[in-house]
Protein backbone atom coordinates (compact mmCIF):
# COMPACT_ATOMS: atom_id res chain seq x y z
CA UNK A 1 0.00 0.00 0.00
CA UNK A 2 1.28 3.44 -0.88
CA UNK A 3 1.44 5.36 2.39
CA UNK A 4 2.50 8.70 0.95
CA UNK A 5 -1.03 10.05 1.41
CA UNK A 6 -2.28 7.79 4.17
CA UNK A 7 -3.23 9.28 7.54
CA UNK A 8 -0.93 8.73 10.49
CA UNK A 9 -1.62 5.56 12.50
CA UNK A 10 -3.52 5.53 15.75
CA UNK A 11 -1.18 7.28 18.20
CA UNK A 12 -2.06 4.95 21.09
CA UNK A 13 0.24 1.89 21.05
CA UNK A 14 -1.16 -1.52 21.92
CA UNK A 15 0.58 -3.74 24.43
CA UNK A 16 3.20 -5.97 22.82
CA UNK A 17 1.84 -9.47 22.26
CA UNK A 18 3.65 -12.50 23.69
CA UNK A 19 6.92 -12.88 21.82
CA UNK A 20 6.96 -9.22 20.80
CA UNK A 21 9.16 -6.33 21.98
CA UNK A 22 8.77 -2.61 21.33
CA UNK A 23 11.85 -0.38 21.45
CA UNK A 24 11.61 3.41 21.21
CA UNK A 25 14.63 5.61 20.54
CA UNK A 26 14.71 9.37 21.07
CA UNK A 27 17.44 11.97 20.88
CA UNK A 28 17.44 14.37 23.86
CA UNK A 29 17.32 18.09 23.05
CA UNK A 30 20.37 20.26 23.25
CA UNK A 31 20.13 22.75 26.14
CA UNK A 32 18.67 26.05 25.00
CA UNK A 33 17.42 24.65 21.69
CA UNK A 34 13.87 23.51 20.87
CA UNK A 35 13.65 19.72 20.77
CA UNK A 36 12.49 19.60 17.15
CA UNK A 37 15.64 21.44 16.04
CA UNK A 38 17.78 18.63 17.46
CA UNK A 39 15.88 15.73 15.90
CA UNK A 40 18.69 14.74 13.57
CA UNK A 41 17.68 13.65 10.07
CA UNK A 42 18.37 10.06 9.10
CA UNK A 43 18.96 8.71 5.61
CA UNK A 44 15.94 6.82 4.26
CA UNK A 45 16.28 3.10 3.78
CA UNK A 46 15.54 1.16 0.62
CA UNK A 47 11.87 1.23 -0.21
CA UNK A 48 11.16 3.94 2.34
CA UNK A 49 8.44 6.38 1.27
CA UNK A 50 8.63 9.73 3.06
CA UNK A 51 5.44 10.64 4.84
CA UNK A 52 4.16 14.17 4.31
CA UNK A 53 4.22 16.42 7.32
CA UNK A 54 1.54 18.82 8.42
CA UNK A 55 -1.45 18.86 10.74
CA UNK A 56 -3.52 16.49 8.60
CA UNK A 57 -0.86 13.77 8.72
CA UNK A 58 0.72 14.18 12.16
CA UNK A 59 -2.10 14.87 14.63
CA UNK A 60 -1.02 15.65 18.17
CA UNK A 61 -2.12 12.80 20.42
CA UNK A 62 -4.61 13.88 23.08
CA UNK A 63 -3.34 14.56 26.56
CA UNK A 64 0.21 15.70 25.79
CA UNK A 65 1.27 18.84 27.60
CA UNK A 66 2.23 21.89 25.61
CA UNK A 67 4.60 23.15 28.29
CA UNK A 68 8.15 24.10 27.30
CA UNK A 69 9.56 21.70 29.89
CA UNK A 70 8.90 17.95 30.09
CA UNK A 71 5.56 17.48 31.88
CA UNK A 72 4.48 14.90 34.42
CA UNK A 73 7.69 14.17 36.33
CA UNK A 74 7.44 13.38 40.03
CA UNK A 75 9.06 15.53 42.70
CA UNK A 76 11.79 12.90 43.10
CA UNK A 77 12.48 12.88 39.35
CA UNK A 78 12.64 16.67 39.26
CA UNK A 79 15.11 16.69 42.16
CA UNK A 80 17.21 14.06 40.44
CA UNK A 81 17.22 16.04 37.17
CA UNK A 82 18.25 19.20 39.03
CA UNK A 83 21.14 17.35 40.68
CA UNK A 84 23.07 17.04 37.42
CA UNK A 85 25.71 19.73 37.02
CA UNK A 86 25.77 19.74 33.20
CA UNK A 87 22.72 21.14 31.39
CA UNK A 88 22.99 18.37 28.78
CA UNK A 89 22.77 15.72 31.51
CA UNK A 90 19.75 17.43 33.08
CA UNK A 91 18.02 17.58 29.70
CA UNK A 92 18.80 13.93 28.94
CA UNK A 93 17.49 12.70 32.29
CA UNK A 94 14.32 14.79 32.12
CA UNK A 95 13.59 13.80 28.53
CA UNK A 96 14.27 10.10 29.20
CA UNK A 97 11.93 9.89 32.18
CA UNK A 98 9.26 12.00 30.53
CA UNK A 99 9.36 9.82 27.41
CA UNK A 100 9.08 6.74 29.64
CA UNK A 101 6.02 8.16 31.40
CA UNK A 102 4.40 9.22 28.12
CA UNK A 103 4.90 5.81 26.55
CA UNK A 104 3.84 3.72 29.55
CA UNK A 105 0.86 6.00 30.08
CA UNK A 106 -0.25 5.26 26.52
CA UNK A 107 0.23 1.51 26.88
CA UNK A 108 -1.65 1.43 30.20
CA UNK A 109 -4.30 4.02 29.34
CA UNK A 110 -3.37 6.25 32.28
CA UNK A 111 -2.15 9.84 32.62
CA UNK A 112 1.68 9.90 32.62
CA UNK A 113 1.81 11.92 35.85
CA UNK A 114 -0.38 9.31 37.61
CA UNK A 115 2.07 6.45 37.12
CA UNK A 116 3.81 5.08 40.22
CA UNK A 117 7.18 3.35 39.96
CA UNK A 118 8.61 0.85 42.42
CA UNK A 119 11.69 -1.33 42.68
CA UNK A 120 11.45 -5.11 42.65
CA UNK A 121 13.49 -7.08 45.21
CA UNK A 122 17.16 -7.44 44.37
CA UNK A 123 17.88 -11.06 43.35
CA UNK A 124 21.12 -10.95 45.36
CA UNK A 125 20.04 -9.53 48.71
CA UNK A 126 16.24 -9.11 48.40
CA UNK A 127 16.64 -5.37 49.08
CA UNK A 128 14.32 -2.87 47.34
CA UNK A 129 16.76 -1.95 44.57
CA UNK A 130 16.12 -4.51 41.84
CA UNK A 131 14.47 -3.91 38.48
CA UNK A 132 12.22 -0.84 38.23
CA UNK A 133 8.53 -1.60 37.69
CA UNK A 134 5.35 0.39 37.13
CA UNK A 135 2.34 -0.22 39.39
CA UNK A 136 -0.54 -1.49 37.25
CA UNK A 137 -3.90 -0.65 38.75
CA UNK A 138 -6.74 -3.02 37.98
CA UNK A 139 -4.65 -6.05 37.09
CA UNK A 140 -4.29 -7.12 33.50
CA UNK A 141 -1.31 -8.78 31.82
CA UNK A 142 2.09 -7.62 33.03
CA UNK A 143 3.91 -4.88 31.19
CA UNK A 144 7.67 -4.76 31.69
CA UNK A 145 10.00 -1.98 30.63
CA UNK A 146 13.61 -0.88 30.71
CA UNK A 147 15.12 2.58 30.23
CA UNK A 148 18.63 3.57 29.17
CA UNK A 149 20.24 6.81 28.11
CA UNK A 150 23.71 7.74 26.99
CA UNK A 151 25.11 10.94 25.58
CA UNK A 152 22.88 11.80 22.64
CA UNK A 153 20.42 8.89 22.72
CA UNK A 154 17.63 7.43 24.90
CA UNK A 155 16.10 3.95 24.62
CA UNK A 156 12.86 2.63 26.14
CA UNK A 157 12.06 -1.08 25.74
CA UNK A 158 8.59 -2.49 26.51
CA UNK A 159 7.58 -6.17 26.57
CA UNK A 160 5.16 -8.62 28.24
CA UNK A 161 8.13 -10.28 29.98
CA UNK A 162 11.18 -9.08 31.89
CA UNK A 163 13.47 -7.04 29.66
CA UNK A 164 16.68 -5.06 29.90
CA UNK A 165 17.91 -2.43 27.42
CA UNK A 166 21.14 -0.50 27.20
CA UNK A 167 22.51 2.16 24.89
CA UNK A 168 26.02 3.61 24.91
CA UNK A 169 27.80 6.21 22.87
CA UNK A 170 30.83 4.57 21.26
CA UNK A 171 33.82 5.28 23.51
CA UNK A 172 37.20 6.67 22.57
CA UNK A 173 40.04 4.23 21.83
CA UNK A 174 41.59 5.24 25.16
CA UNK A 175 38.40 4.35 27.03
CA UNK A 176 38.19 1.01 25.23
CA UNK A 177 41.74 0.22 26.30
CA UNK A 178 41.08 1.20 29.90
CA UNK A 179 37.75 -0.62 30.25
CA UNK A 180 38.58 -3.80 28.34
CA UNK A 181 40.07 -5.37 31.47
CA UNK A 182 36.57 -5.38 33.03
CA UNK A 183 35.28 -7.73 30.32
CA UNK A 184 35.02 -11.52 30.46
CA UNK A 185 38.31 -13.14 29.34
CA UNK A 186 36.64 -14.53 26.22
CA UNK A 187 35.32 -11.09 25.34
CA UNK A 188 38.75 -9.57 25.90
CA UNK A 189 40.22 -12.06 23.43
CA UNK A 190 37.58 -11.20 20.81
CA UNK A 191 38.15 -7.48 21.28
CA UNK A 192 41.91 -7.89 20.92
CA UNK A 193 41.40 -9.84 17.68
CA UNK A 194 39.14 -7.19 16.14
CA UNK A 195 40.72 -4.85 13.55
CA UNK A 196 41.80 -1.58 15.18
CA UNK A 197 39.25 0.42 13.23
CA UNK A 198 36.39 -1.77 14.51
CA UNK A 199 37.28 -2.03 18.19
CA UNK A 200 35.18 0.92 19.38
CA UNK A 201 32.04 -0.53 17.78
CA UNK A 202 32.91 -4.04 18.96
CA UNK A 203 33.41 -2.86 22.53
CA UNK A 204 30.12 -0.95 22.36
CA UNK A 205 28.26 -4.08 21.34
CA UNK A 206 29.89 -6.14 24.09
CA UNK A 207 29.19 -3.56 26.77
CA UNK A 208 25.57 -2.88 25.85
CA UNK A 209 24.77 -6.60 25.71
CA UNK A 210 26.32 -6.97 29.15
CA UNK A 211 24.47 -4.05 30.74
CA UNK A 212 21.16 -5.06 29.14
CA UNK A 213 21.59 -8.58 30.54
CA UNK A 214 22.54 -7.34 34.03
CA UNK A 215 19.59 -4.93 34.07
CA UNK A 216 17.22 -7.74 33.08
CA UNK A 217 18.71 -9.90 35.84
CA UNK A 218 18.00 -7.08 38.27
CA UNK A 219 21.54 -6.92 39.63
CA UNK A 220 23.00 -4.15 37.53
CA UNK A 221 26.74 -3.72 37.84
CA UNK A 222 26.72 -5.12 41.39
CA UNK A 223 27.39 -8.34 39.45
CA UNK A 224 30.88 -7.95 38.03
CA UNK A 225 30.94 -7.45 34.25
CA UNK A 226 33.67 -10.09 34.00
CA UNK A 227 31.33 -12.83 35.27
CA UNK A 228 29.25 -13.45 32.16
CA UNK A 229 30.26 -13.99 28.54
CA UNK A 230 28.22 -12.01 25.99
CA UNK A 231 30.53 -12.29 23.00
CA UNK A 232 29.87 -13.52 19.49
CA UNK A 233 29.78 -17.27 20.32
CA UNK A 234 26.10 -17.81 21.10
CA UNK A 235 26.76 -21.25 22.61
CA UNK A 236 28.81 -19.64 25.41
CA UNK A 237 26.27 -17.03 26.40
CA UNK A 238 24.06 -17.45 29.50
CA UNK A 239 21.62 -20.33 29.08
CA UNK A 240 17.91 -19.58 28.70
CA UNK A 241 18.56 -15.94 27.79
CA UNK A 242 18.34 -14.03 24.52
CA UNK A 243 20.66 -11.04 24.19
CA UNK A 244 20.35 -9.14 20.92
CA UNK A 245 21.93 -6.11 19.26
CA UNK A 246 19.76 -3.19 18.10
CA UNK A 247 20.29 -0.51 15.44
CA UNK A 248 21.14 2.81 17.12
CA UNK A 249 22.93 4.92 14.53
CA UNK A 250 26.64 5.24 13.75
CA UNK A 251 27.63 6.85 17.07
CA UNK A 252 25.93 4.45 19.49
CA UNK A 253 25.51 0.77 20.30
CA UNK A 254 22.37 -0.73 21.83
CA UNK A 255 21.08 -4.13 22.94
CA UNK A 256 18.19 -5.85 24.68
CA UNK A 257 18.09 -8.94 26.90
CA UNK A 258 15.08 -11.14 27.72
CA UNK A 259 14.79 -14.45 29.58
CA UNK A 260 13.76 -17.45 27.52
CA UNK A 261 13.48 -17.70 23.75
CA UNK A 262 14.42 -15.00 21.28
CA UNK A 263 11.55 -12.60 20.61
CA UNK A 264 9.58 -13.44 17.50
CA UNK A 265 9.12 -9.80 16.57
CA UNK A 266 10.96 -6.64 17.59
CA UNK A 267 9.91 -3.20 16.46
CA UNK A 268 12.39 -0.35 16.81
CA UNK A 269 10.98 3.14 16.30
CA UNK A 270 12.48 6.60 16.51
CA UNK A 271 10.28 8.70 18.76
CA UNK A 272 10.13 12.36 17.73
CA UNK A 273 12.22 14.36 20.17
CA UNK A 274 9.46 16.91 20.70
CA UNK A 275 7.01 14.34 22.10
CA UNK A 276 7.98 14.84 25.77
CA UNK A 277 7.50 18.57 25.22
CA UNK A 278 4.04 18.30 23.69
CA UNK A 279 4.62 18.17 19.93
CA UNK A 280 4.47 15.70 17.07
CA UNK A 281 2.78 12.34 16.69
CA UNK A 282 3.66 9.55 19.07
CA UNK A 283 4.58 7.08 16.36
CA UNK A 284 7.98 7.77 14.83
CA UNK A 285 9.68 5.99 11.95
CA UNK A 286 10.41 2.29 12.10
CA UNK A 287 14.02 1.12 12.00
CA UNK A 288 15.14 -2.35 10.89
CA UNK A 289 16.37 -4.75 13.51
CA UNK A 290 19.06 -7.37 13.22
CA UNK A 291 22.67 -8.11 14.01
CA UNK A 292 23.66 -6.97 10.51
CA UNK A 293 21.24 -4.07 10.23
CA UNK A 294 22.69 -0.68 9.38
CA UNK A 295 22.83 1.80 12.21
CA UNK A 296 19.99 4.09 11.15
CA UNK A 297 17.73 2.97 8.35
CA UNK A 298 14.01 3.65 8.86
CA UNK A 299 11.40 1.38 7.41
CA UNK A 300 11.35 -2.13 8.86
CA UNK A 301 10.33 -4.51 11.60
CA UNK A 302 11.55 -7.93 12.69
CA UNK A 303 10.81 -11.61 12.35
CA UNK A 304 12.95 -14.60 13.23
CA UNK A 305 15.45 -16.45 11.06
CA UNK A 306 17.60 -19.51 11.84
CA UNK A 307 20.95 -17.73 11.59
CA UNK A 308 20.67 -14.71 13.85
CA UNK A 309 17.14 -14.88 15.18
CA UNK A 310 16.00 -11.98 13.02
CA UNK A 311 15.43 -10.95 9.47
CA UNK A 312 14.54 -7.49 8.24
CA UNK A 313 11.13 -7.08 6.66
CA UNK A 314 9.96 -3.77 5.25
CA UNK A 315 6.84 -2.29 6.73
CA UNK A 316 4.20 -0.94 4.36
CA UNK A 317 2.84 1.86 6.47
Amino acid sequence: MDTAHAPAPDPVPTRPAPGHVDVWLVRPPLPGRPPADHHAPRPPGPGHTPRPSGPSHTPRPPGLSTASQPPGLSAAELRRAASFARPADRAAYATAHTALRQLLGRYLGRPPAALTFVREPCPGCAGPHGRPAVVQAGGGPPLHFSLAHSRGLIAVAVAPRVIGVDVERLPSPETVEACARALHPGEQAELAAAPPGERRAHFGRLWTRKEAYLKALGTGLSRHPRTDYLGSDLSRRPARWAVLDLPAGPEHAAAIAVPGDRPDHITVRWLPAEIPYGGGALYGEDAPYGEDAPGANPGGTVTRSPRSGSTITRSSR
